[in-house]
């Protein structure tokens, strides 16, 4: 009963920031946290994967497992964030196959960045189930049930499962290459609102074309991009 009260005043508090065509604190804070502890793990996997083989090298994996299972929650989270409180639209929904690949650049970022933690999660279960595991070193986290498995099937588990991992760490780093580059063109080729929607720092270019507006005794563009102006 109390849900849905709840979730609209979620949305028409968060309401505030869409309709200028920017994403909400919560949004933007989902955003830059996951992004951080990305990068983090990208370094850190790399720097792990460089160790000798030794306790150091143990200590270095198991904070990679501590910090993936913490961007599983986290983006899961964000998922049910974006569920209750869709992003703004903005220039990237233009029509067009920017759009498009845009949208699919979306979709597989939330695949990877579950399927990534998923994969360390079975690694870890299949061949290492006396040692626990934690979310972030806070909480205790269970190991997936491969107990009844033989050795060899959580073997393959593992084999697969590393493969797996890797492939989509490539992906991956393609992908942040691709988007990155496509948030910088929209903001130095294109001029338009993407970048801002996600900084709050930046100018929105409709600040200063609503700021003119208002000037000459106009009235400001609708932000709705369905609208003419």
């Amino acid at each position: 009963m109390i849900i849905g009260p709840l979730i609209r005043r979620v949305r028409n508090r968060a309401a505030w920031h869409t309709e200028r065509d920017r994403y909400s604190p919560v949004g933007v804070a989902f955003h830059w946290t996951v992004a951080a502890l990305v990068f983090f793990q990208l370094w850190w996997g790399w720097r792990t994967g460089r160790l000798p083989a030794g306790r150091d090298k143990f200590d270095a994996y198991d904070v990679h497992i501590q910090l993936g299972l913490l961007i599983l929650v986290i983006v899961l989270l964000r998922m049910a964030w974006r569920v209750v409180v869709p992003g703004p639209d903005n220039d990237a929904d233009k029509p067009g196959i920017e759009s498009v690949l845009a949208h699919l650049t979306h979709f597989a970022f939330y695949g990877l960045l579950v399927g990534l933690p998923l994969t360390g999660w079975a690694m870890r279960s299949a061949t290492a189930l006396e040692i626990p595991m934690t979310l972030g070193g806070l909480a205790p986290w269970p190991h997936l049930p491969f107990h009844g498995f033989s050795i060899e099937l959580r073997h393959a588990i593992e084999m697969w499962a590393e493969r797996a991992h890797w492939a989509m760490v490539w992906s991956l780093g393609l992908l942040i290459v691709a988007h990155v580059g496509a948030a910088l063109k929209h903001q130095f080729i294109d001029r338009d609102d993407v970048l801002p929607a996600m900084l709050p720092l930046l100018p929105h270019p409709d600040d200063a074309r609503d700021g003119e507006r208002t000037a000459t005794g106009r009235p400001p563009r609708s932000r709705d991009p369905r609208a003419g102006g």
